[in-house]
């Protein structure tokens, strides 16, 4: 296993949608998250995204392929190992309020975890709930307040709070900041990155926004209709991206310097993504593809390392 702390080996989830149509949400990715990382995943909305990181820490059961955590297959645990690796996987959803309950105080949401499995009681329990607070940049009176009393950016902080209770050492961050204004944004990312620095923390961190992910990310996957298309470094991502659909995603972003937007060509996809109901033969990429084969619509492409550490799904890239 080495230094990885998550392995995943051909991940499928697929869900059924009625009449015999299944949609295959996440389709036969593999990837490896080392510890105290972060590892950023993007792509478009309806790419599959954020139903890996459910899948990952077990909110979703997968269809097929393996989830290792600390070198066990999470599916071979017993009852114990598995209440254990639950502890350990964390998850903060994207919209804060509709995550946390509204009947409950916010002492009490974060100390849910504490609670289940019998981390701290009484006067211990208390204080554990205000240093959480304080952690996140939040007061422990706090505490007695209610979710609809906090605006967004506060709410975020007690998810977080509420992930850090039972101290776990990978937590998926799912669009985690795409609900909030953007100066609040940065301020959560900075949070994220010093409690990773303070905790060894690794981080799944998935989302839409590409300048957000190159911050807090050592390395980027980007997805399409379920699969992985390329994984790279993220300073080597954005410097030379191989697959054609990260190509155009990275040219799409904004650009604040004059001179950098004169001299960036801008690749405009046609079309719209395909159902994942009925997904394209070969590539799923291929109908939008500004540079598509015949190879590309008759055989699925393999996934492979093209450079240490830089690993893509494309005909076209050797």
């Amino acid at each position: 296993m080495g230094d990885n702390l998550v392995e995943v080996e051909n991940l499928a989830k697929s869900f059924e949608i009625g009449k015999g149509q299944r949609v295959r949400a996440v389709d036969r990715v593999s990837f490896e998250i080392r510890r105290g990382e972060t590892l950023g995943i993007v792509g478009e909305s309806g790419c599959g995204k954020s139903t890996l990181g459910r899948t990952i820490v077990g909110l979703y059961p997968a269809t097929t392929g393996r989830i290792l955590f600390q070198g066990k297959d999470i599916a071979r645990m017993d009852r114990r190992e598995q209440r254990e690796a639950n502890r350990h996987m964390q998850l903060i959803f994207q919209d804060p309020q509709a995550s946390l309950n509204p009947r409950l105080r916010v002492g009490d949401i974060i100390a849910e975890g504490i609670d289940s499995y019998g981390l701290a009681k009484g006067k211990e329990r208390e204080e554990r709930i205000y240093r959480l607070l304080e952690l996140v940049g939040l007061h422990p009176s706090h505490a007695k307040r209610f979710p609809h009393e906090f605006s967004g950016g506060q709410r975020q902080r007690i998810g977080i709070a509420r992930a850090l209770a039972v101290e776990p050492s990978f937590i998926v961050a799912d669009e985690s900041i795409s609900a909030l204004d953007v100066s609040i944004q940065a301020q959560i990312v900075n949070l994220l990155a010093d409690l990773q620095a303070e905790r060894s923390i690794t981080y799944l961190f998935i989302a839409h926004d590409l300048s957000i992910v190159k911050h807090i990310s050592d390395r980027i996957g980007v997805m399409y209709l379920g699969q992985m298309m390329e994984l790279a470094p993220s300073e080597e991502l954005f410097a030379t991206p191989l697959h054609p659909y990260t190509q155009a995603l990275i040219s799409a972003m904004p650009v604040s310097h004059p001179a950098q937007r004169e001299e960036r060509e801008q690749i405009v996809l046609t079309g719209e993504p395909p159902s994942p109901i009925h997904p394209p033969s070969g590539c799923p990429f291929r109908t939008r593809c500004p540079v598509a084969q015949g190879v590309c619509s008759e055989i699925a492409p393999d996934w492979k390392e093209v450079r240490h550490g830089h690993w893509i799904a494309c005909h076209l890239v050797q």
